[in-house]
């Protein structure tokens, strides 16, 4: 699909890209096949792609399974993907933050900036077997990153727990149609087993955002602000700041936090 294709297609359709949504259109074919590629799809395989467009990577997927679900909370673009792939697809119409995702074995997706972070999140709530995603660039190094890097984040800390994550391609600015500011990159996600022991998921993630949300003060201070822990209770680092601590050392915070929880519950009447 080439940019003068992608013109064509905004023209027929009379879709008019809207910063707000971040509706930049992959206008590289080549591009958008190794995207597909990368997925390593079989027929049989249950693809889910957020975000459709124009179509650039469901003319591929359609191709690559016998079932695929998209979903489109734009009307004009889902109805080009419904008059264009027909029953060849299941076409949800809504957002796809707040919609429920139909079972899926692998997301292949091009996520507009403004929805990346709740759409990874929200994805790794699903059993799957594999993510590729496009985002911009540097959302995708946050997703990487290491710790000590500007880079490290609640979003890196929450994938590690939960999936091992890498870069596969970095994708220019020049390929998309409008041209955004940025570049993007075509990312991997496949969920295994966390590499540390986390003894309560919800308590793991709320000590991640509240230590994140204040990343430069000390983890005692922001524990204590969001009312998660007690001054009797023995809680390790909390005089060092998160982003000096490896997704392991979160954890053991969030289970010292859950254990001193049992214990000083206080007794039913």
């Amino acid at each position: 699909m080439s940019r003068g294709e992608t013109g064509r297609l905004m023209a027929e359709t009379g879709v008019v890209p809207k910063k707000s949504k971040g509706q930049n259109f992959l206008i590289d074919d080549r591009v958008a096949e190794r995207q597909v590629d990368f997925a390593g799809i079989s027929k049989s395989d249950r693809v889910l792609e957020v975000g459709p467009g124009l179509g650039i990577l469901t003319s591929r997927l359609i191709e690559r399974s016998d079932d695929v679900t998209c979903i489109e909370i734009d009307d004009i673009l889902a109805d080009h993907v419904e008059r264009t792939y027909g029953e060849r697809l299941h076409l949800i119409r809504g957002d796809a933050v707040k919609v429920q995702f139909p079972p899926f074995d692998v997301f292949v997706s091009n996520l507009p900036y403004s929805v990346s972070t709740p759409i990874i999140f929200k994805l790794l709530e699903y059993d799957f077997r594999k993510a590729i995603v496009m985002v911009q660039k540097e959302f995708a190094d946050r997703m990487v990153a290491d710790v000590g890097s500007p880079d490290y984040s609640r979003l890196t800390v929450n994938l590690f727990y939960k999936a091992d994550c890498r870069i596969l391609e970095k994708v220019p600015n020049s390929r998309f149609k409008p041209q955004p500011k940025v570049d993007s990159a075509i990312v991997e996600i496949v969920p295994r087993p966390a590499p540390f022991d986390v003894l309560n998921g919800s308590v793991f993630f709320r000590v991640t955002e509240a230590t994140f949300n204040h990343r430069r003060k000390k983890i005692g201070t922001s524990l204590r602000a969001a009312g998660m822990i007690e001054e009797q209770w023995d809680i390790p680092f909390l005089d060092s700041r998160v982003e000096d601590l490896r997704p392991a050392e979160i954890s053991d915070i969030a289970n010292a936090i859950f254990l001193s929880r049992g214990r000083h519950r206080p007794e039913p009447d």
